[in-house]
């Protein structure tokens, strides 16, 4: 009598489960390791980002104000005293959330949109590169919500901290201070901000930046066909692939290898377009209705709730707030924390692909392992009896 119970579980699952979901879960896995590893880099990044339409939005209030944040090292240490530990991980919630379903849809759609645009067209370069254009668009229509709380998140300063640079900060807590905008400003956690943000910007605010994310696109459009390219270059099989009797470890250093080149080409050539989704995101949006700048007579100055309001709202579309950037800050503020991003964006992408490759490899092996026990208890193969 043969006994089924000889294969595990997880090797009947892997036997039975498609390509789709072996993507998915691979996927997830890297993007959730890959935001735990380098959450505290992404703080730095969207803070160097974001300080100069702050900095601007504080001027009227804080002349004279230096710089608060300046460089990798100058950034970290003010956050660490400031706010610890907890202000290096910063928006880790909305970073675990989003990168879970982020890289579980990317994978997914970006390997069946190549199943399928592969009988229509045979250049494999085209047919990665549209891919990709697919999946991001999808995995960035599906989270744009979820990285607008995590940029709000990241992009303010400590509770503790806030009367001194606080993303949105609070007038006196006396009874009758005057209530303004910037009352329900600060955020603390991801679900503070989304009920926040829901109540006083409307459903619009999720999808702040989401323009500027899709013209992202072009990113991943030349990140991925540059390391299915060079992976196959260096190891001979391309992304995902099952794995051969011996991978040598030159198969690891050559994933490691295209990672980190294909992700630095990716950055130089499309970071500009992440300064000014990070302006867009980390502004507040008004409500429809809700008091405008100069609009209620009352002659505010420079200081009053008009002014605050009027350069909250100063970035309204993608060419007015690349205009705007250019006026004010000029060119190199379009590579404001690139620096940083390179050093968080490089890593991360580097624990995202190994980690991918390895589940992907492992979720093969399982599943020709569970087949082909399978196999062998169907056929009545007496070593498994």
């Amino acid at each position: 009598m043969h006994d089924p119970n000889r294969t595990t579980a997880v090797e009947r699952w892997a036997a039975r489960a498609s390509d789709s979901q072996f993507n998915a879960l691979a996927g997830a896995v890297g993007g959730f390791t890959s935001g735990v590893v380098t959450c505290p880099l992404d703080v730095i990044k969207t803070k160097l980002q974001a300080q100069g339409g702050l900095s601007n939005m504080h001027r009227g209030m804080h002349i004279g104000q230096p710089r608060m944040y300046n460089g990798l090292a100058g950034t970290a240490s003010v956050i660490w005293r400031d706010e610890g530990l907890r202000g290096m991980y910063r928006g880790l919630g909305p970073i675990i959330l989003g990168y879970l379903p982020t890289w579980a849809v990317w994978f997914t759609v970006y390997n069946k949109s190549k199943t399928k645009l592969s009988q229509y067209h045979q250049n494999t370069f085209v047919v990665n590169f549209w891919s990709s254009i697919i999946a991001g668009a999808s995995s960035t229509i599906v989270t744009n919500p979820i990285w607008v709380i995590k940029t709000r998140l990241m992009s303010q300063t400590g509770y503790h901290d806030r009367h001194r640079f606080s993303l949105f900060p609070k007038g006196s807590n006396t009874p009758t201070s005057r209530p303004t905008m910037s009352m329900h400003g600060y955020y603390h956690s991801t679900f503070d901000a989304a009920r926040k943000m829901y109540t006083t910007e409307g459903i619009r605010a999720f999808y702040s930046g989401l323009t500027p994310a899709l013209l992202g696109l072009t990113h991943v459009a030349v990140q991925f066909p540059a390391y299915e390219y060079l992976k196959t270059q260096f190891t001979g099989q391309g992304m995902g692939a099952s794995p051969t009797q011996s991978d040598p470890k030159s198969h690891w250093f050559g994933i490691l290898s295209a990672s980190i080149l294909s992700k630095i080409a990716a950055s130089s050539a499309t970071y500009p377009h992440e300064v000014i989704r990070t302006r867009l995101q980390t502004q507040r949006r008004p409500m429809a209705g809700s008091e405008r700048s100069g609009g209620n007579g009352s002659g505010q100055n420079s200081t009053g709730k008009g002014a605050v309001q009027q350069e909250i709202s100063k970035y309204r579309g993608i060419a007015r707030t690349f205009q705007t950037i250019l006026h004010e800050e000029g060119w190199r503020a379009f590579y404001a924390g690139m620096g940083t991003n390179m050093m968080r964006a490089v890593p991360a992408a580097t624990v995202t692909m190994l980690t991918y490759e390895y589940v992907m490899r492992e979720l093969n092996q399982t599943r020709m392992e569970g087949r082909r026990k399978i196999n062998a208890l169907n056929q009545g193969d007496p070593s498994f009896a």
